[in-house]
This record gives C-alpha cells, structure tokens and sequence, in this order.
C-alpha cells in the first residue's frame, strides 16, 4: 500500500478508510479562514457494501492507496442480468452482474476492451474506454438543415442507453459518447 497526502485524493481513487476500502466519487479542497485549516471533504462509497460517506480529511494527513490490479479484458456478451468479460491474455471468462457495472453497463458492445480492476483477488470496478460509438435506434425526426444549436433531444442508442443529442441526428445514426459523463461529444 502507499500513503498519499489527503491533498492527492482524485476522483475514481480506491483508499483504505477505516479498514475498508473505498471509491471516491467527489474531492473538494476546502480552506476555511481564520482559524482552522485547509481539509478536503471526500464523498466516497464503499466497494463491498455500496454505502456512502462524506469525510473530512485535513490535508497533512496521509491516507492509504488501496493497490490494484488492473487487467486488459474484452466485453464478449450479455446474458440476462450478467455481462460476461474475456481475459485478452489467458482466455478465462469473468460473468459481472448489472447492479455490480450500475450505469457502465449502457456503454458496452460486444468486443469493447476495458480494464477490469481487481483487489484481492476479486473484481471491484470497471475502467470503460473515454468514449464510445454507439448506433441511434430511437429519436424524434431530425430538422432539415439544422447546425449546431443550443436545444437537445433525447435519444436511445443501441444499448438501451438515452443520450441527449442535437436536433439533425437521426435514427440509424452513429454518435460518439462521452462515458464520464454521457454527453454526446459527435456524429460518426
């Protein structure tokens, strides 16, 4: 394990708090003046039990790093409520629920490669590419000779996936998506 200084904590960091091991889902640094010092306030969720907490640590403090192991795997298929994972070195098939990849599991087609992150021997998270093409199967019809505007409207992708996009895309349309976020980045 490495110790980091609380200052160091970014978003999608696993640390040990309080024997567990965490995911932080937002870091504020925070500095109150006059008396008082600097913290950060970190919103984090437990990787086991899905809780959330916010704490306060102050920025000389040093947390732990949970280490993780990372491997390259390639997103083969869905079966009912669980998506099945390929080692891309040894071949071996891992099987992960819906409620394990929560709303990650919009941005997979089969062949996708991603990382797979594993602590103690057990799958904890997924690292999705930055962005995804995926085909428009569903939307309102597009408006001719439309440009750039500041008005969106929803589309569902071939994933099930709803993105808000610009009022000329048009069904049978590929889009490129941001996975942080699911914001339409352009057409394809």
């Amino acid at each position: 394990m490495a110790k980091v200084e609380a200052v160091e904590i970014r978003v999608g960091n696993l640390i040990e708090w309080d024997k567990r091991v965490w995911r932080v889902l937002k870091s504020y640094h925070v500095h109150v003046g006059g008396r008082g010092g600097a913290f950060m306030q970190v919103e984090m969720k437990d990787i086991e039990s899905g809780t959330k907490t916010n704490q306060r640590i102050r920025t000389e403090d040093k947390v732990e790093r949970a280490v993780v192991e990372a491997r390259e795997m390639q997103f083969l298929y869905a079966e009912g409520d669980s998506f099945v994972f390929m080692d891309k070195e040894n071949y071996e098939q891992l099987s992960l629920s819906r409620d394990f990849l929560d709303e990650q599991a919009g941005y997979l087609l089969p062949n996708t490669d991603v990382k797979v992150n594993f602590y103690d021997g057990r799958a904890i998270g997924v690292e999705l590419p930055p962005s995804v093409v995926l085909e428009v199967v569903d939307t309102e019809p597009g408006i001719k000779n439309a440009t750039v505007t500041t008005s969106f409207k929803p589309a569902k992708t071939e994933t099930g996936l709803t993105v808000q996009v610009p009022p000329f895309v048009n069904n049978g349309e590929k889009i490129k998506v941001n996975t942080n976020d699911g914001a339409y980045i352009e057409r394809v």
